[in-house]
């Protein structure tokens, strides 16, 4: 086993502080994600999506956030895909940013419900040719025998759909997490992180800020 425990490192590129953040949680994420993007940190807007199958049993991947606003965060996959399983069994999710050279990361969890079709159709057709036709190609979390096998369901896909007017799957499309709860977390010297945490209040459909022990 690799001994990782020699590894060290002391957070001491920002701060976070209630009076700057933003009063709406999503504007305080688009204000961060604006950030990574303008510092050049690698793949801005990826974050790791964490599901519950019907079993229980918690899986991971990372996916690419492609909306953000009031109402919650949109990203886009095969529906019939494992996790498209696990979203149908449970209905909920927790999505995880990090951005390691800001020293930053965001926790967001909520339920989970599909964006309308139109939506997905407008997304699915801005996406280049070749990854229309890669959606067609792909059943997604379903075994494969050889490498081969999935070039020969491209060239199908690619035949039965020869020009630019590729349609969307009846087994593609986005998924919109509403969340109830954002963490803002940013590292600190001696790890006094600061975390501050927005929890949405029911009653009235307003956030709480709160912040955490690090």
């Amino acid at each position: 086993m690799n001994d990782v425990t020699s590894l060290r490192t002391d957070y001491a590129k920002g701060a976070l502080d209630e009076a700057d953040v933003a009063a709406a949680p999503h504007e305080q994420l688009a204000r961060w994600v604006d950030e990574a993007v303008a510092a050049n940190a690698p793949e801005p807007n990826a974050m790791a999506l964490t599901t519950v199958a019907a079993d229980g049993k918690p899986s991971s991947r990372i996916v690419l956030l492609r909306g953000l606003d009031a109402e919650g965060l949109v990203f886009y996959t095969n529906y019939e895909s494992r996790k498209g399983e696990d979203l149908a069994a449970t209905g909920c999710a927790a999505l995880l940013f990090f951005w390691p050279t800001l020293e930053r990361q965001v926790r967001v969890e909520g339920a989970v419900s599909r964006v309308p079709t139109a939506v997905s159709e407008a997304y699915f057709r801005s996406r280049p040719r070749e990854s229309r036709i890669g959606a067609w190609a792909s059943a997604q979390s379903q075994p494969l025998a050889t490498r081969e096998e999935l070039a020969r369901r491209f060239d199908e896909a690619d035949a039965r759909y020869p020009g630019e007017d590729v349609p969307l799957p009846p087994f593609w499309g986005g998924y919109r997490v509403v969340p109830e709860r954002f963490e803002f977390w940013q590292g600190r010297p001696s790890r006094l992180h600061d975390r501050l945490v927005y929890q949405l209040k029911t009653a009235d459909g307003a956030w709480a800020l709160q912040r955490l022990m690090p």
